[in-house]
């Protein structure tokens, strides 16, 4: 009897191992693009956010899934040939961030799906038919960009008592997606409304750029900054805040992401947030879902956050009344 359970077990371990092995070779390693403008760094506390929210959901880079990470390195023309490269590897899908990656991922592919994190106005830029039926091969989360810009200037405003001249540093309008000059519209119609007198001020997004950005700011006396939202930007961040503060200009960011490396304050979408739930568009589509059948989403997250430390380093003080407006005020 003995010798009987002895000889069963062998068997059984052995079909086991036998079938591990054979679903170790023939298990499909999903394999995902990814496309952004700026550079991997820039990104990085995103990304961390993007793989833990997949990790969670079963897909554990190395092991059944492999990222493909493609950055243009802050220069726009070089997304489409990123985005052609991920097609020729065959890639199970391609997550895009923002909307110059998307249109270059949808001109290099009309069928692998595409799935968006923050593209502004997918479906002006005609990335999609409409938010609750896509129609094509992209989804994902659209930002509020554009939309949240006005407010941003209306908190500057508050903040800085007699506020009149505002420098905005953006990107040079044209390129593929910049959407630079729709945000400039709209900014500029918001200063107007506002009575706020604008200085638009391009600047590529390097620290030479950055640098005589900023010097042209104080050579022009603006005495508050603003910028367009955008990767590029996001990416060089703590630049941004370190000439803001040491120009003495307080500047109200587009994510908190700014605040956490000392800016002064920000107003926006939570992009961490963001990058979660793109976690699950991936997830979905993975699992067989069609881009088509998946609404996009709109950002709903919007967070005020206000830094002190960075109020007293340029000599601005705030009201008891205008910091209970925060969401999170860091001291």
């Amino acid at each position: 009897m003995k010798k009987k359970i002895f000889i069963s077990l062998a068997v059984t371990s052995f079909l086991l191992f036998v079938n591990l092995a054979h679903a170790q070779q023939t298990g499909k390693v999903a394999r995902i693009g990814y496309l952004d403008p700026s550079t991997a760094s820039g990104n990085a506390v995103l990304l961390d956010a993007f793989r833990q929210e997949l990790s969670k959901l079963g897909w554990l880079e190395g092991k059944n899934i492999v990222i493909e990470y493609r950055f243009a390195e802050q220069k726009n023309e070089r997304l489409p040939e990123h985005a052609a490269d991920l097609v020729r590897l065959k890639v199970d899908l391609i997550v895009v961030t923002g909307t110059a990656p998307a249109l270059a991922a949808k001109s290099a592919t009309t069928s692998s799906p595409i799935v968006m994190i923050g593209a502004s106005g997918p479906v002006a830029a005609g990335l999609i038919d409409s938010l609750a039926r896509p129609g094509r091969n992209v989804t994902g989360l659209a930002s509020l960009a554009v939309e949240l810009n006005t407010k941003r200037l209306e908190i500057l405003k508050d903040a800085v008592p007699k506020l009149s001249y505002v420098g905005l540093v953006r990107r040079p309008g044209g390129g593929i997606g910049t959407g630079e000059d729709v945000q400039l519209k709209e900014i500029r119609s918001a200063a107007s409304a506002l009575q706020l007198k604008l200085e638009a001020i391009a600047s590529q997004p390097d620290a030479k750029g950055l640098e005589n950005a900023f010097q042209t700011a104080r050579q022009k006396q603006v005495k508050a900054i603003v910028t367009t939202t955008n990767r590029q930007f996001f990416a060089e961040r703590k630049r941004i805040v370190d000439l803001a503060n040491k120009s003495r200009l307080p500047a109200i960011y587009f994510q908190k992401e700014f605040v956490d490396e000392g800016g002064l304050m920000s107003y926006g979408v939570d992009y961490d947030d963001l990058y979660r739930k793109t976690a699950h568009y991936v997830d979905q589509i993975l699992k067989g879902s069609k881009p088509a059948d998946l609404p996009v989403q709109q950002a709903t997250k919007v967070e005020f956050v206000i830094n002190l430390k960075a109020a007293k380093q340029i000599g601005l003080t705030l009201s008891p009344e205008f910091l209970a407006r925060a969401n999170q005020v860091v001291k």
